[in-house]
């Protein structure tokens, strides 16, 4: 089974879209909605499995945590809800967990701007696996089992899940 897990802040005008594209490649799909003050949760109820809506904004690292603590799939795509990500890719995302060669797949963003704290989280990265990672990407698969003993703490993901995932021994792939 695969779960989407795809976190939303005022996003009501692309979640529509997204968790349409979003259902043709996975069994279930949780919306965490932080504490949007538009009409994404009423949207969204419509289309995905479940919708979980934080009393407070909590940030994107711990909306991920609780959304993984609801997904059911043995696998979980992370995506944004605001259409950075081609949920067509999902297949091509978790191929290698499905043929076990790594428990962590790290979509690419085509955007050409990448802030320099994620700049600096990459480097650290790649002198630890040598590999140039994109850690700070929204489009990312897992499976259950790494996402359950993930921490994710702090205010944004900025390569911190690649980092804490590294520390677990995942064997990240991109």
């Amino acid at each position: 089974m695969i779960s989407a897990v795809i976190p939303a802040y005022n996003e009501e005008e692309t979640i529509a879209d997204i968790l349409e594209r979003t259902k043709k490649f996975v069994d279930e799909i949780i919306v965490v909605d932080d504490a949007s003050s538009d009409r994404t949760s009423l949207i969204a109820r419509n289309l995905a499995t479940k919708v979980i809506k934080n009393n407070k904004n909590l940030g994107q690292l711990r909306s991920l945590k609780r959304g993984f603590t609801f997904a059911s799939g043995e696998i979980i795509v992370n995506l944004d809800a605001d259409g950075e990500h081609n949920p067509e890719d999902i297949p091509k995302l978790i191929k290698p967990i499905l043929e076990n060669k790594a428990n962590l797949v790290l979509g690419k963003r085509e955007t050409v701007f990448i802030r320099p704290s994620e700049r600096l989280i990459d480097y650290l990265v790649k002198l630890k696996t040598g590999i140039f990672y994109d850690s700070g990407t929204g489009f990312r698969a897992l499976r259950r089992d790494l996402a359950l003993r993930l921490k994710l703490e702090g205010l944004c993901v900025c390569g911190i899940l690649v980092l804490e995932a590294l520390k677990l021994g995942a064997r990240i792939t991109q």
